[in-house]
């Protein structure tokens, strides 16, 4: 992880990258689908997706209709789209045509490729981002549920070079292009959220990720993800942002919906959670590790967020590990 260091009157800082923590934390992974060809008058409906589905468009344009979105998104060369819920959606040259189902078409895909309505007027590369089971409060609750990113803009050039060379791994199917796709989607997840972030407008994201635009809480944020075993207190946020203690406080309140010390103690807490889904260590070291003094008080703070002390909590996350369920939900 790359960090960064601020040096104040009283303390040289290094600040993490929150939005890397969270997703490596979270396990993204990404998984791209048959490619999807369109010409004349079609249109194709698809199901809810499982995970964040993602569509790119590679030529032509179209209409993109979303479950309870009021307006259709127009889609342009080399736009780009996220659906971060599971909501059904459409796909279509325009207004009023009567789409046909996706999983006929996508089944009846040849080479990779499946095609609706008549000729190559519109060609889509997707696919979908998977999570672990954290994604949805941690990132994807804090997202609307759909993501515009147009291609034409220069902030979205490393977006399209991904797409480029997408395409032609996608092509010419050298070795371990398989992996390569997905390595380079998540690039494109990556930048899809920068680009996201950096033009929202108020009220598009919330919560730690609006924090990460905001100037004030942005530096405080970094810094207790830096050193979460820190026992932090407003007032030195307060100077690792260079403002007023009150400041800070009422800033990060209004930006992310809790004081700074009531998140730091919400990532310790998903900290904690992910080293003994992992197994990493004794408990009394993950307090450590996340800022407790000691493994009594790790396990106060953890039984009062989660309902199950440290112990607990691992020991059915092996069990139903184990017995190929998946893991608990905190």
């Amino acid at each position: 992880m790359e960090c960064s260091w601020v040096q104040h009157s009283c303390v040289s800082v290094q600040l993490a990258d929150p939005l890397e923590e969270v997703l490596t934390l979270i396990g993204t992974t990404s998984h791209l689908s048959v490619g999807l060809v369109a010409g004349g008058e079609w249109a194709v409906s698809f199901e809810p997706p499982q995970g964040v589905k993602f569509n790119a468009v590679r030529r032509g344009h179209c209409l993109l209709t979303v479950d309870a979105v009021p307006e259709p998104i127009k889609l342009a060369e080399s736009d780009c789209f996220l659906l971060t819920q599971p909501r059904s959606f459409t796909l279509a040259s325009k207004r009023g045509v009567r789409p046909v189902p996706a999983n006929p078409v996508f089944a009846a895909a040849t080479d990779g490729v499946a095609r609706v309505g008549t000729g190559e007027d519109v060609v889509f590369v997707g696919g979908r981002f998977d999570f672990g089971e954290r994604a949805q409060e941690l990132l994807l609750d804090a997202l609307p549920p759909v993501i515009h990113v147009p291609g034409h803009t220069a902030e979205a050039a490393t977006v399209r070079w991904a797409l480029e060379q997408i395409d032609a791994e996608l092509r010419d199917r050298p070795l371990a292009s398989t992996l390569v796709t997905e390595h380079l989607a998540l690039v494109m997840l990556i930048h899809l959220l920068r680009l996201h972030l950096a033009v929202a407008r108020p009220g598009e994201v919330s919560g730690w990720l609006a924090g990460l635009a905001d100037p004030v809480v942005a530096p405080a944020l970094r810094a207790m993800h830096a050193r979460p075993d820190r026992s932090w207190t407003v007032a030195q946020l307060a100077e690792v942002a260079a403002v007023s203690r009150s400041t800070l406080a009422a800033r990060f309140k209004q930006v992310v919906g809790q004081g700074p010390l009531n998140y730091l103690s919400g990532w310790r807490i998903e900290l904690a959670a992910d080293r003994l889904r992992r197994g990493d260590g004794t408990v009394a070291s993950i307090a450590r590790e996340v800022g407790y003094g000691s493994e009594s008080a790790l396990s106060n703070a953890f039984k009062r967020v989660t309902g199950a002390s440290p112990r607990d909590y691992r020991r059915r996350i092996g069990a139903i590990g184990d017995s190929g369920v998946g893991a608990v939900r905190m």
